[in-house]
């Protein structure tokens, strides 16, 4: 069963990848070691997701409530995005989506719940359309 999982989602993972999605992806995790990379054709450069961890008292520790991407080129306004934050085993903690911006070179996803930033091993940009 677990294994069948893991296959459909590296299956999924893959057809993603190949589909095509934000060209050249530089992952940052908050000092974290892990992050997904995805290659695509709506731009040609380099784009970079980042997170800043707050603390929450009900937690309690600290938490990823907001990932900034930036870098984003024209090519790439008004496409659907969909972000999401891996953990232990390419769980998915948490997904937001949404659409890019019209203007400009970055926007910013916001996770609702937030996620706890010690369970996030890497994070998944997705764009498309």
């Amino acid at each position: 069963m677990r294994r069948g999982i893991i296959a459909a989602f590296l299956a999924v993972s893959t057809f993603a990848g190949v589909y095509g999605l934000a060209a050249s992806l530089n992952l940052t995790t908050d000092s974290l070691g892990a992050a997904e990379t995805t290659v695509a054709a709506c731009q040609a450069g380099t784009l970079t997701a980042t997170y800043t961890s707050t603390y929450a008292a009900g937690l309690p520790g600290y938490q990823v409530g907001t990932v900034t991407v930036t870098g984003l080129a024209a090519t790439c306004y008004s496409k659907v995005y969909k972000i999401t934050l891996f953990g232990a085993g390419n769980a998915s903690l948490g997904e937001a989506t949404g659409s890019t911006p019209t203007s400009g070179t970055s926007f910013a996803a916001t996770f609702s719940p937030a996620v706890s930033a010690a369970s996030v091993t890497g994070i998944g940009v997705v764009i498309s359309g």
